[in-house]
């Protein structure tokens, strides 16, 4: 997969998806970065990333604070479908950074689950 693109998705705000990002540059990583909240994602996106993503499909969501606050289930949110639809609702709750090299994804918590993908 040499030359294979990187593509980032995206939180400022978030310090482990900054981590990810800092370990992709620092090693000279050509990287594409797309902050999904600004321009959100759209059914195929997460859709690949369910098909590329080792996790199981409900690993994509975050069941945080604000996951509490809009009063949802984390059992309501198991299945592809399921999950795709609670994120097209609330990107907010993508557990982040999604990182994309060619068919490889991972979501880089901690940071350096990164590192395999430059393999």
């Amino acid at each position: 997969m040499p030359g294979a693109r990187v593509t980032i998705y995206h939180n400022p705000a978030c310090g482990q998806s900054r981590g990810a990002l800092t370990l992709l540059e620092e090693r000279g990583v050509p990287v594409e970065v797309v902050e999904y909240l600004k321009s959100p994602l759209d059914r195929a996106t997460f859709a690949r990333f369910l098909d590329l993503l080792p996790d199981p499909p409900a690993d994509l969501v975050r069941k945080d604070k604000r996951f509490k606050e809009l009063g949802l289930d984390a059992g309501d949110y198991v299945t592809r479908e399921q999950v795709i639809a609670v994120l097209l609702r609330h990107p907010e709750l993508m557990q982040r950074p999604v990182v994309v090299r060619g068919t490889r994804a991972v979501l880089a918590r901690p940071s350096e689950k990164v590192l395999p993908l430059l393999d």
